[in-house]
């Protein structure tokens, strides 16, 4: 009796892993390891319609084993490779100087401050602070620009040494 491949192949689609795993078991005659859903539904797919419709041709599966035979094929990495250097030739070590105000965080970081009811987020850059796209040159210039009136910008974004408050 000819099964309907499609239909078939669709009612996988609803099934879950443990259903998939048994189905696998049936199709495959083996148990598998795999928990992984999109990769046991197409190996049962596959295995359904080549049961079906005919797995490769002889001359395919002779090419494919040429193939295979010419192919330098490694399982394992050498571990030769590895032990003959020696870890300071893998790892380098160099001193790190920041080339900002050490109570900044880095460039890329987002500083975030709640100001009369409006969220203000400044992103610091390695050449000023980026607020509503427009770039500053000190934080004290966003400050001024979101209050309108001169402020410390270590302060007003709470960045002063020993000042915690949140």
């Amino acid at each position: 009796m000819a099964l309907n491949i499609a239909k078939e192949v669709r009612s996988l689609k609803s099934m879950t892993v443990g259903e998939l795993r048994e189905k696998y078991a049936e199709v495959f005659d083996e148990e598998t390891r795999s928990h992984n859903k999109p990769y046991l539904w197409r190996r049962i797919a596959w295995r359904m319609q080549a049961n079906e419709e005919g797995g490769l041709s002889d001359r395919a599966r002779r090419r494919a084993e040429e193939l295979a035979n010419i192919a330098d094929l490694r399982l394992v990495a050498p571990k030769k490779a590895f032990k003959t250097m020696a870890p300071a030739e893998r790892t380098t070590i160099r001193s790190f100087s920041p080339s900002h105000d050490r109570r900044l965080p880095m460039p890329g970081a987002v500083l975030t401050r709640e100001y009369r009811g409006a969220k203000i987020h400044v992103t610091i850059l390695d050449t000023g602070f980026e607020y509503e796209g427009e770039v500053y040159r000190s934080l004290t210039a966003v400050a001024k620009a979101v209050t309108g009136s001169h402020w410390n910008g270590y302060h007003f974004f709470r960045l002063n040494d020993g000042d915690n408050r949140k």
